[in-house]
């Protein structure tokens, strides 16, 4: 019997996206034992966690077991697969919209979230008064994610913006510029040049403004964090490591970055 279509299930046209950005590498190199089980129904399954927020035990009967489906999670994201798959995506997005496959310019910034009964690595954020998380993103001024790094919530934006400058290095040849809020004022301006060659420019909300104000350039990594808030699963950081909280990120990006590849 056919199963139930979920509205997080990927199209036939965007499967086959998917496979020919990768080549199929990805789909034809076995995880450790013959695969019995359709590849793009463990995709459907995952985007169905991360969309729905719905906890692994509760996954829907119709899709594969749980077990296999959270394998194959973890084994992609040891391999690196979910970060390749979204710069892949990422690539495709950029040339067909006429840029560059490489950014010149970035934005960062970050988010911080509650973490829950599931453990692993936590602190406190002081000044967001959060017990949790930090999620470090930086985009390019598409909104598109170029590297998130997940972090205790304790550590300062300065710090943490070091971990994701330390992530892209060597990957972005032509990227110059990246723009960034007050917090990371000081010194990091300092590291940036001399870590990575690159211009660290400070966009300061005006002293005469007052409330909410849409920020030049800023705005863009907050959209970004608009588009993530659209996946339950990262209303919270319910992951026990952090490596599984960036997959999921990834994982988010690249179910947005295949609906515009591909649009059913």
């Amino acid at each position: 019997m056919e199963r139930h279509r979920y509205d997080t299930d990927l199209t036939d046209n965007q499967w086959e996206t998917l496979s020919a950005l990768l080549n199929e590498h990805v789909f034809t190199n076995r995880l450790g034992r013959p695969r019995s089980i359709c590849l793009q129904e463990i995709f459907n399954a995952i985007l169905y966690v991360v969309r729905t927020g719905c906890q692994w035990r509760m996954l829907p009967h119709d899709f594969p077991k749980w077990q296999t489906v959270y394998y194959h999670l973890r084994q992609f994201r040891l391999r690196g697969w979910w970060e390749q798959m979204s710069d892949l995506l990422r690539v495709g997005l950029r040339v067909s919209a006429g840029r560059d496959a490489c950014p010149s310019a970035a934005i960062i910034d970050s988010q911080s979230v509650k973490t829950t009964e599931a453990g692993g690595p936590h602190g406190y954020d002081a000044g967001k008064k959060i017990n949790g998380r930090k999620r470090h993103i930086m985009v390019d001024t598409m909104g598109l994610l170029l590297a998130v790094v997940v972090h205790v919530a304790a550590i300062q934006d300065r710090d943490g913006a070091k971990l994701v400058m330390m992530r892209i290095a060597g990957h972005f040849s032509r990227l110059k510029l990246i723009w960034a809020d007050g917090g990371y004022a000081g010194r990091l301006v300092v590291w940036a040049q001399a870590f990575g060659n690159w211009v660290l420019q400070i966009v300061k909300r005006p002293d005469s403004q007052k409330g909410f104000a849409v920020l030049p350039r800023r705005w863009v990594v907050e959209r970004t964090f608009a588009w993530l808030g659209r996946s339950r699963r990262l209303s919270k950081d319910y992951e026990e490591l952090e490596k599984t909280s960036e997959a999921m990120v990834h994982i988010s990006m690249i179910q947005l970055m295949l609906r515009r590849l591909a649009p059913s």
